[in-house]
């Protein structure tokens, strides 16, 4: 089988790995396999190479395209193959960077390995100096993340579920705090740690829906990361059944979930929140139909605030305040004091979501209805 033949495969098998925030590409081109736009935080497309390495993988996730039981053409690229295959897109400008990830093919120190080589290839052999995501395998050893880690400009560990009987609904083969928790925890400590990338992050990513789960379990979860953490970001995948797996007869979760879920996660891990702020229904998820900001907001007792006098933390909680805006309307106020609505409306405030949480100089803008 060609290269190109083995790419189409492998690729296609890496959609699942996320690297942005909105709705994701389920194929590549045909004729250039491996190609997705992924979307910046400021909006511009990222063209990458997303592949694995190999879809062999000895794990039962049983909603995975890969898992050890499903029946389907498995294969593998040689380092050599894939370093290859990715410099001819990106001398020729078609990619920015590389999204390398793999199934687990034999035991983890080895597949670990040959992305570390293929990784290294294009660094020392190459001289490639551009964008390389690498996902780390659940249960890497301390010394595989550590080389990983001074390879490439951002690395990620899934953690798949928000507790251990998430996961173990999910897959078998996984320890949720040996594998992946702790693996976590490494991946932290050694950040900034590399000499050659020094600034490099890192991310990760849960399943949404396919466990029973709630938005609060999740959020919950994720509060706990980013306290003991500098984790960059989360991304959060919603499930799609596949044929030939045992959840392929599981309802598909909402991407309007995911979306929330992206909301009040960019509270805890932007602004600051607390979990304890967020409104939940009955079964502990999240408004579908209202925003989360929103819904805290008309749960506080301290709007509306003063625009001149608000301390930053308050200003934040403001719907239609960001953390710019907040910055900069208290270094604008330090000088000269606001007057009206307008002067915010510049700042890039939405004037219409904040109006009824605000006052200026003692003036309620307006009200909300509860």
């Amino acid at each position: 089988m060609s290269t190109l033949e083995k790419m189409k495969i492998l690729t296609d098998s890496a959609q699942y790995d996320l690297c942005d925030y909105v709705s994701h590409n389920k194929s590549s081109q045909v004729n250039l396999p491996g190609i997705y736009e992924a979307t910046g935080h400021n909006g511009c497309k990222i063209p990458l190479f997303k592949t694995l390495l190999t879809n062999k993988c000895k794990n039962d996730c049983k909603y995975c395209i890969n898992q050890s039981k499903r029946n389907f053409t498995r294969l593998e690229l040689s380092p050599e193959e894939l370093a290859k295959a990715f410099l001819g897109y990106y001398n020729r400008g078609i990619v920015n960077g590389l999204f390398l990830s793999s199934g687990i093919s034999g035991d983890v120190d080895s597949t670990m390995e040959k992305q570390i080589e293929t990784v290294h290839l294009l660094r020392n052999k190459y001289g490639y100096d551009d964008y390389i995501h690498l996902k780390v395998v659940p249960g890497a050893s301390k010394d595989s993340i550590k080389r990983a880690m001074a390879l490439a400009n951002r690395v990620s560990i899934n953690i798949e579920a928000a507790t251990p009987s998430g996961l173990s609904e999910l897959s078998s083969t996984k320890d949720y705090n040996k594998d992946i928790l702790k693996r976590l925890s490494w991946i932290n400590s050694l950040e900034n740690a590399s000499t050659t990338y020094p600034n490099s992050t890192h991310t990760t990513q849960l399943i949404v829906g396919a466990n029973s789960e709630s938005d609060k379990e999740i959020l919950q979860r994720m509060e706990k990361i980013y306290k003991k953490s500098d984790l960059k970001r989360t991304y959060f995948s919603a499930f799609t059944p596949v044929e030939g797996t045992e959840f392929s007869a599981k309802e598909a979760c909402s991407t309007d979930r995911t979306a929330k879920l992206y909301n009040a996660d960019s509270l805890l891990n932007d602004y600051h929140y607390k979990v304890k702020e967020l409104v939940f229904d009955e079964n502990d998820k999240l408004s579908l139909t209202t925003d989360p900001k929103i819904l805290a907001a008309k749960n506080m007792d301290i709007f509306p605030v003063e625009i001149n006098r608000a301390p930053f933390v308050d200003l934040i909680r403001v719907p239609g305040i960001g953390v710019k805006s907040a910055r900069q309307i208290i270094s604008i106020r330090k000088k000269i004091p606001f007057t009206k609505k307008e002067q915010l409306k510049k700042l890039g405030v939405v004037v219409d979501r904040a109006e009824p949480y605000i006052k200026i100089r003692g003036e309620i803008q307006t009200t909300f209805d509860l």
